[in-house]
């Protein structure tokens, strides 16, 4: 039995986490110069990428956890914090340093044949908030008995991301920074919100009397 409502809240959250909308400029410059074939394959190879990363962050974060001690409410309050700061810079119309490569790596990379690992997979699209965001859905919901609904949210998310990577050159010409810049914002308040959710979930398991 699929959970709608939870299916809709990793949806939710691995798209403001991840913005497909907001990042379709940053994958245009990344990729200027390459022709459409190029940039219709570097998309897929993208698109794998961050498969790859959202399904063993979901599904081997309990292992690691376990690996370092720690469980998942601890890992929740630390993530809440770790994603809240991402949703902040969002707020602010600046780019996290937490998915975004430095100064110096991005000069290195205007000279790089191939970017869709790094930096458009990793970190921008699965970087440490994302990361932090899946292996809490994924331990709740292996908790729940949900591991189907969390399977359904992932891929719509993942099939959402694949249009719009193929569509950019498309889309990028009817996207105004204008429309950039508010759904950012837009994304930013949803995250926000999902990270108050995890810290206070995490605080509620720490201190009972707070429920």
């Amino acid at each position: 039995m699929i959970d709608f409502p939870f299916a809709a809240k990793v949806f939710a959250a691995l798209f403001a986490i991840m913005n497909p909308i907001a990042n379709i400029p940053i994958f245009l410059s990344m990729t200027e110069g390459v022709s459409d074939g190029g940039r219709r394959k570097i998309a897929i190879t993208v698109s794998i990428g961050v498969a790859v990363g959202c399904i063993v962050s979901a599904v081997a974060g309990g292992a690691i956890l376990h690996a370092f001690g720690l469980t998942v409410d601890d890992f929740r309050l630390a993530g809440g914090l770790l994603v809240l700061l991402i949703a902040l810079s969002m707020l602010h119309g600046s780019p996290s340093t937490q998915h975004a490569p430095t100064m110096e790596e991005s000069a290195a990379l205007a000279q790089a044949e191939n970017v869709a690992i790094y930096p458009l997979t990793i970190p921008l699209l699965v970087g440490p908030g994302t990361i932090a965001t899946l292996i809490v859905l994924g331990q709740s919901a292996f908790h729940a008995g949900k591991e189907l609904t969390l399977a359904v949210g992932i891929l719509a998310f993942l099939v959402v991301l694949t249009v719009a990577l193929l569509a950019a050159p498309f889309v990028g010409n009817y996207l105004s920074p204008k429309i950039t810049a508010i759904t950012q914002r837009l994304m930013g308040m949803i995250l926000a919100a999902i990270a108050m959710q995890m810290i206070v979930a995490s605080l509620q398991a720490f201190f009972p009397r707070l429920s």
